[in-house]
């Protein structure tokens, strides 16, 4: 058999794309169609462009095995077009040396992420969102690790959630970034510990009972230190070449590096990328980053002239691919227009995001709580954050007053807001501690954002670590969110209406600023809750409220408790008794007081009667 024969029989037997490693030596497959040759140089063969080339495939791809090389050493593809030569990265290399070093031939160890792990369902979870680089930093390092964050689980267990959002971890230009400037989209940051260091973050999440979500970045790549651009020599317009838009398309607000999405070996790119997350790390969800300037231009959906339809049907296709090989995987989108065909199922037409950002949940309740005067607080505004819903399901919106983007460009943590001067004074704590209520006890997906626990104040930057003597500083704060997040998930049992779809504002006093609704699953003892919040800064006694059944409804939370902060009033708030009589709606009502800025949480015992 000729060499090129057996070397075609090679193509054959061993699929996929990227650094495939083998038993004996690697594989290699990229796709370059316009380039006239194409080798693989690396340590193997001391970068010898002659020693490696490779053979070109149908469809613009081109193969080479390479027996000689091994796992850890470094590699790039040389390519030449026309009089051009020179060597770009591995788009699809798991691991790099650093965004502007060489792609590693590394083998995935999908093993290493753990056993099967059943995330918890999307009526359960608690997102806790996370930027590894400055989340755990230890004295003296530059930013933090997959490691020094393993180090904090059992804190994050502790506090109550079951869900870490990440921040991207694909690597990125430098060591500190937000990370949504990918520069090697499938590789794990180095400076974060690579994709060993992922590996063992997800099984030590997964030993904790905790789901991880990745978040993703499909709007644009890069824009520096992209080794994509004008990846096998050719371009359009000075454009970006075969991965990119090479017209007017190409603009986002990060750079002129929209994928094109409507060429089919950029949407596999991008739909194996998404698979690569699940299949090789573990993960249990993905979040997209502002997925509406994929179904858009600049951001104008709707809009004739602005609508991009190709990346509207890559977004269906590529959910419809995760949930079909992965069907408890959540996938949220960010795309902060409160379209309910974001969460659509695609067969009805929609994206098919699992769930979504609530812009109109975070805006007016920072809104309200950052608000000087009290006369000025808009409950009606509450009451329509509180409300709020998506295609008939509670869950297909994340809720939250604190995000990376919600607390920097130009904008601060929500205690700082209240009360720039000073975030620790008690005012500022008190009323961000009725947001973090309503985020736990508003029908949707509660989530937080680092630090937020225990009163992290400024804004968030990525050289900033989270100062962790805080969580003694603050530790009725801390307090807060674990008794909070132990009602939302029902360790109790007794208050499983927190977990269910129905939510009734039925109590709004615009004078005195209070604010009462029910919330329920099924309804009935140990299911039905009651939560009242005082907007106000003057205690409000004889609040009278209907609630659904007759007997004792006893106090399961009170904001105001000193066991929050010593200097919180402690005004009395106790269990009540229901009396029966219409009452807003209801057969029964009860009557308690609440300190300033404070809130409640009632419900009943399982199976409690009528006294």
């Amino acid at each position: 058999m000729s060499d090129r024969k057996a070397a075609l029989q090679k193509i054959k037997v061993i699929p996929g794309m990227g650094c495939m490693v083998q038993p004996k030596g690697a594989a290699f497959r990229v796709w370059a169609p316009h380039a006239d040759s194409v080798s693989v140089v690396g340590t193997f063969n001391k970068w010898d462009p002659q020693a490696c080339p490779m053979q070109r495939e149908e469809g613009g791809t081109w193969f080479a095995l390479v027996e000689e090389a091994e796992e850890g050493q470094g590699y790039l593809y040389h390519i030449r077009n026309g009089e051009k030569e020179f060597t770009r990265p591995d788009p699809r290399a798991r691991c790099m040396e650093n965004s502007i070093g060489n792609s590693l031939v590394w083998k995935s160890r999908r093993d290493a992420a753990g056993g099967e792990f059943t995330p918890p369902t999307m009526d359960e979870m608690i997102i806790y969102e996370m930027h590894i680089g400055s989340f755990h930093v230890h004295e003296g390092a530059a930013h933090g690790t997959f490691s020094t964050a393993i180090e904090k689980m059992d804190y994050l267990k502790d506090l109550g959630i079951n869900a870490i959002e990440l921040m991207p971890v694909a690597e990125f230009a430098g060591d500190m970034s937000w990370g949504y400037n990918p520069a090697c989209p499938y590789a794990i940051e180095s400076a974060y510990g690579g994709p060993e260091g992922l590996l063992a973050f997800v099984k030590a999440a997964h030993d904790h009972g905790i789901a991880v979500i990745m978040d993703v970045v499909y709007n644009h790549f890069g824009p520096s230190d992209l080794g994509l651009w004008q990846f096998d020599g050719w371009s359009e317009n000075e454009k970006g070449g075969i991965y990119f838009y090479n017209d007017q398309r190409s603009s986002t607000p990060w750079g002129d590096t929209r994928p094109d999405y409507g060429r089919g070996e950029v949407r596999s790119y991008i739909r194996d990328n998404a698979i690569m997350w699940f299949e090789e790390y573990g993960v249990d969800g993905l979040r997209w980053d502002m997925t509406v300037f994929i179904r858009s231009c600049q951001g104008n959906p709707g809009h004739p002239d602005d609508d991009l339809s190709e990346g509207w049907g890559l977004m269906q296709w590529v959910n419809d691919e995760i949930h079909a090989h992965y069907p408890q995987a959540i996938t949220i989108a960010e795309d902060l227009r409160d379209s309910e065909w974001m969460v659509k199922d695609t067969g009805a037409g929609g994206a098919g995001f699992r769930s979504q950002w609530n812009a109109d949940f975070v805006h007016p309740v920072r809104a309200v709580m950052i608000q000087a005067e009290d006369q000025h607080r808009n409950l009606e505004a509450l009451q329509s954050a509180l409300t709020c819903c998506f295609d008939g399901d509670a869950f297909k919106r994340v809720i939250y007053t604190e995000s990376h983007d919600e607390v920097a460009n130009g904008k601060a943590r929500l205690p700082s807001e209240i009360v720039p001067s000073d975030a620790s004074a008690l005012p500022a704590r008190q009323r961000a501690n009725l947001g973090a209520v309503m985020v736990y006890t508003a029908p949707g997906i509660p989530m937080i954002f680092q630090g937020q626990e225990f009163l992290t104040d400024e804004w968030f930057r990525d050289d900033v670590p989270l100062d962790w003597s805080r969580t003694e500083e603050f530790q009725g704060v801390v307090q807060i969110y674990r008794d909070l997040a132990k009602m939302r998930r029902n360790f109790e049992g007794c208050t499983a209406g927190l977990m269910g779809q129905n939510i009734h504002v039925h109590h709004v006093e615009h004078g005195r600023k209070v604010l009462g609704y029910r919330r329920w699953r099924e309804g009935g003892s140990g299911d039905d809750v009651i939560v009242i919040l005082n907007l106000g800064h003057q205690p409000a006694d004889d609040i009278r409220i209907g609630v659904p059944s007759s007997g004792l409804w006893r106090i399961r939370f009170h904001s105001d408790a000193q066991v929050y902060g010593g200097d919180l009033a402690g005004h009395p708030c106790v269990d009540a008794m229901a009396t029966e009589g219409d009452w807003e709606g209801h057969p029964f009502s009860i009557t308690l007081a609440l300190g300033s800025y404070a809130a409640a949480v009632l419900s009943q015992d399982p199976g409690e009667k009528a006294a």
